[in-house]
């Protein structure tokens, strides 16, 4: 599918400037790179800058290549959503049809990575980032899905996040939020960002030698669905359109896009494409800024 250019300039606010963004490059213009999805989540960059995403309701994952444009992936993912790759090349997703973390290998086939939590299966993984170390991080609301038995409710006592050791011991790091969803880490390993959605809040945490979390720190008055970060550690947050904070919490930016944006990641062999999950449709956007690798 070739990019198709739309006749949508831009509209650009942020806290003090109007039209010398410090984000977005000079004369870029949102571009969309798909449509036609059902809803589209969890891009996840690969080695070579290619995206991966996701349109669960349908149970597929299409690639975005910054030259070809988007194509198919995979049909038949365990209803996957969020996503990342791991230091193997590897795609590890949180599928929910069985609630369950696993990984794509190169010939497509899923391998279960961990389920369950005290004996209990999780309510349903949602969003990951994998650690400096290799550990995950995932989070796990509740949404209850069309292809679930509808009498099933919640699992967990809960709605948490959990850390899985690279060695596979799991640990419930977070426990009162309303709705845990986005979450993102720095590329250092030492601060991690998670938004409970539900309370419109963003908060941040020291993470520790052992992975549990340590200096709950209010950071943005946001929820997310997704977000991200670029190498001066600005984070990005979708929520009816695209925020950006500096590390001190400061908004710096905001992006808006044709649809309501539920992720983003920086994609492209230099990473300095912002590629945006919006509903219906992807979107990119070339910026300033790199991504984290």
């Amino acid at each position: 599918m070739k990019i198709l250019s739309i006749a949508f300039f831009l509209l650009l606010s942020f806290t003090g400037f109007s039209q010398n963004s410090q984000i977005v490059a000079k004369n870029a213009e949102i571009e969309k790179a798909g449509t036609g999805y059902s809803f589209t989540e969890g891009p996840a960059v690969a080695p070579d800058g290619k995206v991966y995403f996701t349109d669960q309701p349908n149970d597929r994952i299409y690639v975005w290549d910054e030259n070809e444009g988007v194509s198919l992936w995979l049909e038949g993912t365990r209803r996957s959503n969020g996503m990342y790759f791991n230091d193997k090349g590897q795609l590890v997703t949180c599928a929910d049809l069985y609630n369950q973390l696993g990984y794509f290998d190169e010939n497509k086939e899923f391998h279960l990575i961990h389920e369950g939590y005290n004996g209990k299966l999780l309510n349903a993984p949602n969003d990951l980032w994998i650690a400096p170390n290799g550990g995950i991080y995932f989070s796990d609301p509740y949404y209850h899905r069309s292809w679930w038995n509808e009498n099933r409710g919640e699992e967990q006592d809960v709605r948490g996040v959990y850390y899985l050791s690279p060695e596979g011991e799991i640990i419930r790091v977070i426990d009162d939020f309303k709705q845990p969803n986005g979450l993102i880490g720095t590329p250092d390993g030492k601060t991690l960002y998670v938004a409970d959605i539900n309370d419109d809040k963003i908060w941040k945490y020291n993470i520790q030698q052992d992975g549990t979390l340590a200096n709950k720190t209010f950071f943005a008055p946001k929820g997310s669905d997704g977000m991200t970060i670029d190498k001066k550690g600005n984070v990005y947050l979708t929520s009816g359109k695209v925020w950006v904070y500096n590390p001190e919490g400061e908004l710096i930016q905001k992006i808006e896009v044709p649809e309501s944006p539920s992720n983003v990641v920086f994609g492209g062999k230099k990473r300095k494409t912002l590629f945006i999950t919006a509903r219906t449709s992807v979107y990119t956007l070339k910026t300033k800024m790199k991504g984290v690798d």
